[in-house]
């Protein structure tokens, strides 16, 4: 069974692939122009964010048997018109769920504490002492729009830090020290909103300027879930009106994105849709990567 890599994999993980006897190739740079000649010759490929399989890719590999995402989401591949053609479709959606939480808590430190704008002062040679309060979070309200197992990974951390943690997820009945509420009130209580669902078409654009305008005055917004479930225009407006106090951002509706205008505000910080990027979230990635295909590939031997 041939596999192709298409993004960066753990090597240990392709080693132990290759060791159970799947032929793997790693093409880990492989452009959007060179895969459809390429993997009409492989039955399975490894993607993470970077390459796209959509339907025209998936119609050109008519040998393709399975896709493995090394991530949380699906939204990078047509996984529905894969399934339609036979093609298994798998993903790692716990691998990387610690990484995205911290990630998510360190935005909230720091918008409290205007860490970034501090540091920038600093750099700039100013003593700023006075002009720099901040907020706890202990006490304070944090409202998780989806919580599956990124969102509870979230839930833990903030109750340790005293935060009272409510949630809005249709999908989800009952989760332990977290009160489930209707979106509506979740957005006129929390004083930090924080997002962890899929981009979907009942999620896109989901959070836009008549949600912002019955959030609490001050609520700050993390996304570190995916690109366009929060309206970048009403959210730029709500922090320039003063509505939203500060916003943490790893993710985009266009990526790469460059000179954002959200980024000309001083209360905005973000980062490069990094969340799942640690060290121990690319080796558990990598470990459930190999373990599927291992598995899907010994199933099949065994027909």
């Amino acid at each position: 069974m041939k596999i192709l890599i298409c993004d960066k994999t753990e090597t240990q993980a392709i080693e132990r692939m290759r060791a159970a006897g799947l032929q793997v190739d790693v093409r880990d740079e492989i452009t959007a122009e060179e895969l459809p000649s390429v993997l009409p010759g492989y039955d399975g490929m490894v993607v993470r964010s970077r390459t796209k399989v959509r339907t025209p890719l998936i119609d050109a590999a008519p040998s393709l048997k399975v896709i493995v995402r090394g991530g949380v989401g699906l939204d990078t591949i047509d996984a529905d018109y894969a399934r339609s053609k036979g093609i298994v479709v798998m993903n790692t959606p716990r691998a990387s769920s610690a990484s995205v939480a911290e990630l998510a808590i360190g935005f909230m430190f720091a918008l409290a504490r205007q860490i970034v704008t501090t540091t920038n002062s600093m750099r700039a040679g100013k003593w700023e002492k006075k002009r720099f309060e901040g907020d706890e979070l202990g006490g304070k309200t944090l409202g998780l729009v989806g919580i599956g197992n990124i969102g509870k990974e979230v839930a833990v951390r903030a109750r340790a830090l005293g935060m009272k943690v409510v949630a809005f997820d249709p999908y989800v009945k009952e989760v332990e020290g977290v009160e489930l509420v209707a979106l509506g009130d979740l957005l006129g209580r929390a004083d930090y909103i924080s997002f962890h669902l899929p981009a979907n078409k009942e999620t896109r654009g989901m959070i836009g300027a008549e949600q912002f305008a019955s959030m609490k005055a001050g609520v700050r917004i993390i996304n570190c879930a995916r690109g366009g479930i929060v309206d970048e225009d009403a959210l730029y407006q709500a922090l320039v009106d003063g509505k939203v106090a500060g916003a943490a951002l790893d993710v985009f509706a266009v990526e790469p994105c460059e000179g954002h205008k959200l980024f000309s505000l001083d209360q905005v910080i973000g980062s490069p849709h990094i969340g799942a990027a640690t060290k121990e979230a690319q080796g558990r990635v990598g470990a459930e990567v190999a373990d599927l295909l291992i598995a899907y590939y010994k199933e099949k031997s065994n027909k």
